[in-house]
């Protein structure tokens, strides 16, 4: 059976060439499947005829918009695999991306042009650029790019196993690794969605605000709703009113969201706005919730449920059921349909549900490993398992938490970062002679990254040294200056220790 996602247009076009498919919550123009379907096949006969074939990579650097998501239909209609980077890295650090998938053309979205063509210069590899969203008649514009094409009359036949999607995730080497991800997967995914939480239908709509470079913001709903059917409404950044004011306008019944919007959300005045009675469930994910965003909006009648997942799991591995709350709070759910969850200890044998261990999976959604990283795949694919590297218990009803976090992440905003790519730039500062980093609780960002530094420096310099060098989100909020960063016998950092010490305060915020 043929599992091209790049079909996924047309088979709703058949069944439904009117229901309205993507809706531009910044412009307001709306696209049914039928629209949706031939441009589709139309940019990937354009893709065909630029070069791009069966395996071959394109680069994507885009903020959310309609054409973002036909992008990602059409390379997979045309054989390729898309790439979405996040637009938040610097250009030298999507580069490295880029180039490291071997992308061969770069699509990139007007309002990030200038860094596109920055990064094209930079990848010997890209031979040509597109821009979506611009004006339409610019000769390297989606539109111009198209003129002329005849649309595709069938996507390229692909398996389940064939590659759709690498995404990357920031490495706790430093080095950011390509997750793989198949159809198989993306349908699986798809597929497990539509019985998450309260489920899904034919008839829902939400709003992509989340970035869509995250498998987030693709998979809790984007993707599942262009499967089924469903509207979605892109929107390029996130802003608490206009999600207020979008969430009314187009009737938004299921939404997804990271604690740090949902926690912005609700101070929104404009939230009012709503119709409590069309919410018919919301999502929180990337972080672990603060309880009081949760009891305001159930307050509220909107059943708002936590689930798990991972790039690497297409995403959702676990959602919450509404009818559990709040006799389960703190729990991220149980596994869905189609995944199984298991503990185990250090050896890998599973331990007994209440023991804590590290929480592995396993599914059609699962990931088939990292691009060109042989070694660092099979630390994480263990006889049919994926190992998270989250430690969590399991009651005896399948419900799990997550009680620690994997390998010391910092998660601010619902970006992950990673604090020994931040510890590389640190130590490479002048006069810094050691460092360390850790995530201090943050009310508005749920954590903001902390640097403890060791040396002869001053905290704003430190902060102005990392903006040169790192996406913003990565560099410190916090600088807190030391005499010694505690470690244990083997030079290990004692991160817990940091964190008692400097989990309130530190010396410069921003």
């Amino acid at each position: 059976m043929d599992m091209n996602i790049g079909a996924w247009p047309g088979a709703q076009a058949h069944r439904n060439p009117h229901r309205t498919a993507l809706v531009d919550g910044d412009g307001g123009a709306r696209t049914t499947y039928r629209e949706l379907d031939d441009r589709v096949m139309r940019v990937a006969a354009a893709l065909r005829a630029a070069g791009v074939g069966r395996g071959d990579r394109v680069a994507l650097l885009s903020t959310n918009h309609p054409d973002m998501l036909v992008v990602i239909f059409a390379v997979a209609a045309a054989g390729g695999v898309c790439v979405p980077a996040n637009f938040r890295l610097t250009a030298e650090e999507l580069a490295f991306v880029f180039d490291d998938a071997g992308a061969s053309l770069l699509v990139v979205s007007a309002d990030l042009a200038g860094t596109g063509h920055d990064v094209a210069g930079r990848v010997a590899a890209i031979g040509r650029t597109v821009v979506l969203g611009g004006d339409p008649g610019a000769p390297d514009s989606l539109d111009t790019f198209v003129t002329g094409v005849a649309p595709l009359t069938r996507p390229e036949p692909a398996t389940a196993d064939d590659l759709a999607l690498i995404m990357y995730t920031s490495g706790t080497t430093g080095r950011p690794k390509g997750a793989m991800l198949t159809h198989g997967n993306i349908t699986w995914n798809a597929v497990n969605m539509l019985s998450a939480g309260e489920g899904l239908l034919r008839s829902d709509v939400t709003l992509s605000v989340a970035p869509l470079f995250h498998i987030g913001a693709l998979g809790i709903f984007t993707f599942p709703l262009l499967y089924l059917g469903g509207t979605v409404v892109t929107v390029s950044k996130f802003d608490p009113a206009q999600t207020a004011a979008l969430m009314a306008r187009e009737r938004v019944t299921v939404q997804f969201l990271v604690p740090a919007m949902w926690t912005m959300l609700m101070r929104c005045d404009d939230l009012d706005r709503v119709d409590d009675s069309r919410i018919r469930w919301v999502l929180s994910g990337g972080a672990p919730c603060p309880l009081p965003v949760i009891r305001f909006f159930a307050d509220r009648g909107w059943a708002f449920l936590e689930g798990f997942g991972l790039t690497e799991t297409s995403p959702t591995c676990t959602v919450m059921d509404a009818t559990a709350l709040p006799d389960k709070a703190g729990s991220v759910g149980r596994a869905l349909r189609h995944v199984d969850c298991r503990i185990v200890a250090e050896d890998g044998t599973p331990v007994p549900d209440g023991t804590p261990g590290e929480l592995t999976v396993r599914g059609p959604n699962i990931f088939t490993g990292y691009w060109k990283l042989p070694e660092a795949s099979a630390e994480v694919l263990v006889d049919g398992w994926f190992h998270t590297g989250d430690v969590a218990v399991r009651d005896t009803e399948g419900y799990v938490t997550i009680v620690d976090r994997k390998k010391d992440m910092v998660i601010t905003g619902g970006e992950n970062v990673y604090p020994v790519e931040v510890e590389r730039i640190l130590t490479q500062m002048p006069g810094v002679a050691d460092a360390a980093v850790i995530g201090v609780p943050d009310e508005k960002w749920g954590e903001r990254v902390t640097a403890v530094v060791v040396g002869t420096v001053d905290p704003e310099q430190v902060v102005a040294f990392c903006r040169e060098r790192l996406a913003a989100y990565k560099c410190p909020r916090a600088v807190e200056i030391v005499d010694e960063i505690p470690r244990n016998a083997t030079g290990k950092i004692l991160k817990r220790t940091l964190r008692g010490t400097y989990g309130s305060e530190a010396a410069v915020s921003r």
